[in-house]
């Protein structure tokens, strides 16, 4: 009896809850404990444990919940900043009803720059392009697990699923979900997944 080959894939995870600190680098806010423990269980899901690859965001958040994923597994993760949030250098810290804008107008009008922020078009060919990379030269023979941000996940999402980039295709509220890709097809499973 010929078995069939197991489907390697790719698990986007979104970073779960940050410490917002207006005096610190956006870049450099932490998970809270709330955020470390839901990756913590994420990370200890039997299904998940065909995992042989562990890569992130540069961000501190990425980077945080992406040593909890590798920790789990006994492996370590490696930092990519082609996998980081998009560009909002230009605003910096904004509250988050004016971060909740932002994001509107950033879906909205996929191929414009809002504000200075890059585009969603931009996030999306960026994110894109590094993750097929990953998938091309990592060594590992199992499946690789992803950990970075909702405005990339989401275009990245919108392209695995051949539709176009839209709010509506966002991730719920809070942060900490996940949906996976299969290789070598590129085909996305449709459903956002709380981790």
């Amino acid at each position: 009896m010929t078995g069939q080959a197991a489907v390697r894939r790719i698990v986007f995870v979104t970073h779960a809850e940050v410490e917002i600190d207006p005096e610190r680098q956006v870049t450099d806010w932490p998970l809270k404990p709330r955020g470390c423990a839901r990756h913590a269980a994420f990370a200890a899901n039997p299904a998940l444990q065909g995992v042989t690859a562990v890569f992130s965001g540069a961000e501190r958040k990425a980077r945080e919940g992406a040593a909890i994923h590798a920790s789990d597994l006994g492996l370590t993760p490696k930092a990519i900043t082609a996998l980081g949030e998009n560009d909002r250098s230009a605003t910096g810290y904004l509250p988050p009803a004016e971060t909740e804008r932002m994001a509107d107008a950033f879906f909205a009008s996929p191929d414009e720059s809002v504000r200075g922020w890059a585009s969603a078009r931009a996030a999306q060919a960026r994110i894109l392009a590094a993750v097929r990379t990953i998938a091309e030269m990592d060594p590992s023979p199992g499946d690789i697990r992803l950990v970075s941000h909702e405005a990339v996940g989401t275009p990245m999402r919108c392209a695995s699923l051949n539709r176009p980039i839209s709010r509506a295709e966002d991730q719920p509220a809070g942060g900490g979900n996940h949906f996976t890709i299969d290789l070598p097809d590129w085909t996305g499973h449709p459903e956002w997944r709380v981790i």
